[in-house]
């Protein structure tokens, strides 16, 4: 017979072997994802440079819960935007060109549903919101409420989004939202090939319709239903420094709200009363702008999606019963920060290029004065450049981070499928898999 002190050996090296998530039984709550599009960890680091010193603590630090981030997709190392927003809203392995389907083919969901997770919650009666400072098409979020063959098929993406339930919608993209030749508020024709106004269909459908920031900000707390439309397109010029100074267009639309206000008053509708919610928020700027190689933009981009992290953070401390989770699903153009410490380059205009061949930028594009870091513990402001690899998304050192209710089941190594079960486990009170 087993001794009693064997028994318990093996009963303890059992439960140290078990995933620290399944040791845990969540508990029920609201859930809000931030997906800052494109930003691994070098992304942050320069960000972190530029708004509050290499010493100095940003909003996405104050995430005290951390996952090295895998990304993979069943046939590809790397995520596609639309392919790695899929895993995230549906907990499955996914082709890479799929967007709320594996390819062309029909997807079920870890839970075993035909459906996302933001159905999921809509069918269970939760209020439910999708934020994104790019098209409201955008995969980010749009695939959490659409799923479609192509991620270009924007009539069916769109129309499935304005009819999905959720309580708030938010971004650019209006040209997608109305018929063919039809001259929008943000002065563009639509694109709609099917002839249908969604602009007025939302309406039918109880929304209050915004179109800027004046009107967002100026909604009224008994408001149940908006959606945004800032912009013809994106909210920001997704265009290198130098064709945006040649154009004298700004970086991000100064009419538009930012990702932060955008999520703050989304909060303010989905956090009313006892119900409890999922809120999806995307800064698309910082994927688009890096793809760009435009470093100024991206970090640009990148503070914004720390606001709107601060914004979601507040909320959190306000309501703890509400779980925070971020993570991007890929790394923008292999951005890299490039530390300038010869004195004498500190007044002089970056090389063009890094010594392997890689652009080199600094605060206005390539070949231009380096950007100068917050102060240190010190007092000293050092300078540096940003380097690119690529303009197009790469795999890479890419981080989830999580606050609040079932922060602590966050996995130390996160699949891209773990960021569905983690979300259901919190709004549900179970695993997906049970």
């Amino acid at each position: 017979m087993m001794s009693r002190a064997i028994a318990l050996t093996l009963l303890l090296a059992v439960l140290l072997l078990q995933p620290a998530a399944a040791q845990q039984e969540p508990q029920v709550g609201s859930a809000i994802f931030v997906h800052p599009d494109g930003a691994g960890v070098a992304h942050w680091g320069a960000a972190r440079l530029l708004l509050a010193g290499p010493d100095g603590e940003i909003h996405w630090d104050r995430l005290p819960h951390i996952g090295v981030y895998r990304g993979h997709l069943s046939n590809s190392l790397g995520a596609s935007s639309h392919g790695g927003a899929t895993a995230h809203a549906f907990g499955a392995k996914v082709r890479f060109d799929s967007f709320g389907m594996d390819g062309a083919d029909s997807l079920t969901a870890l839970s075993g549903s035909r459906m996302s997770l933001l159905g999921e919650a809509e069918e269970a009666g939760l209020r439910t919101g999708l934020v994104n400072s790019g098209h409201l098409a955008e995969p980010g979020t749009a695939v959490w409420a659409a799923s479609a063959p192509s991620r270009r098929d924007f009539d069916s993406i769109t129309l499935q989004l304005i009819e999905s339930g959720a309580e708030v919608i938010m971004g650019g993209g209006e040209t997608l939202l109305l018929p063919e030749g039809e001259v929008g508020r943000h002065g563009e024709p639509g694109l709609r090939l099917d002839g249908r106004n969604l602009v007025a269909r939302a309406r039918e459908l109880g929304y209050t319709v915004v179109y800027d920031r004046a009107d967002l900000l100026a909604l009224p707390d008994s408001v149940e239903r908006i959606l945004g439309v800032f912009a013809a397109g994106h909210t920001f010029n997704d265009r290198t420094e130098e064709e945006l100074d040649t154009r004298g267009a700004p970086v991000y639309d100064p009419d538009a709200p930012t990702i932060g206000e955008m999520t703050e008053v989304a909060l303010r509708v989905l956090g009313r009363g006892e119900e409890r919610f999922l809120l999806v928020v995307e800064e698309e700027g910082s994927d688009n702008l890096a793809n760009q190689n435009n470093a100024s933009g991206s970090l640009e981009a990148l503070g914004r999606a720390d606001d709107a992290l601060g914004v979601a953070l507040d909320f959190v401390e306000r309501r703890p019963e509400t779980l925070l989770v971020t993570a991007a699903d890929s790394e923008a153009g292999g951005l890299e920060v490039y530390p300038v410490f010869d004195p004498g380059a500190f007044t002089r205009a970056l090389p063009s290029s890094t010594v392997s061949g890689g652009a080199l930028d600094g605060v206005g594009g390539t070949g231009t004065q380096p950007f100068v870091a917050e102060p240190d513990r010190a007092g000293k402001r050092l300078r540096f450049g940003v380097a690119w690899a690529a303009r197009n998304d790469v795999h890479g050192g890419i981080v989830a981070r999580a606050a609040g209710l079932n922060a602590e089941l966050l996995p130390s190594t996160v699949d891209n499928t773990d960021i569905y079960r983690i979300l259901y486990a919190t709004l549900f009170g179970r695993w997906p898999e049970e």
